[in-house]
């Protein structure tokens, strides 16, 4: 009898257990998806802003859904002048807890953030911190176009800007 209530316990477990795994991969899913735009090969321009004024770059990113559409896997490189001015590695998910997207970024100087993201009206917004912002969204000619912002005295002033067209 004891023998029996505990498998009867263990299978219990396992089944609450998968029962909210399954939820949660399955609103995981219907969230990354959201996304979709962003999967493909894109490549193209931009420019930013730094201490030595504008410089322009070549953009490439490769994006693509991983781990049966719970996450996305984003690997971008920009060149300027020949040589590697951006090289990064982000995974994009959704956090269930905080009812937002979690962007996970890792240069090859082994440095690596965890930011906060969220859509707004189709567009994906990332927050290095309170005073920076990323936006992503497919423009009407169907291209990636990504701007970054900083905020000073309580407006938002252009720094970045990349346009990519999606590669065959």
């Amino acid at each position: 009898m004891k023998y029996s209530l505990t498998i009867l316990l263990t299978l219990l477990i396992s089944f609450t257990v998968f029962s909210q795994t399954s939820e949660t991969d399955s609103l995981s899913k219907a969230k990354v998806k959201e996304l979709a735009f962003m999967v493909g090969n894109w490549k193209g321009n931009g420019w930013m802003m730094g201490r030595k004024g504008k410089s322009e770059f070549e953009q490439t990113e490769k994006i693509e859904f991983k781990l049966d559409s719970t996450a996305i896997l984003i690997e971008g490189k920009g060149i300027s002048k020949g040589k590697v001015v951006h090289n990064a590695l982000a995974i994009l998910t959704y956090n269930k807890a905080e009812d937002n997207y979690s962007f996970r970024s890792y240069l090859p100087s082994g440095m690596n953030a965890e930011f906060k993201a969220e859509i707004i009206e189709n567009k994906l917004y990332w927050y290095p911190n309170d005073n920076v912002r990323y936006i992503i969204w497919k423009n009407e000619k169907g291209q990636w176009y990504e701007k970054g912002e900083y905020k000073r005295e309580n407006t938002w002033n252009q720094f970045f800007e990349m346009t990519l067209d999606r590669e065959n």
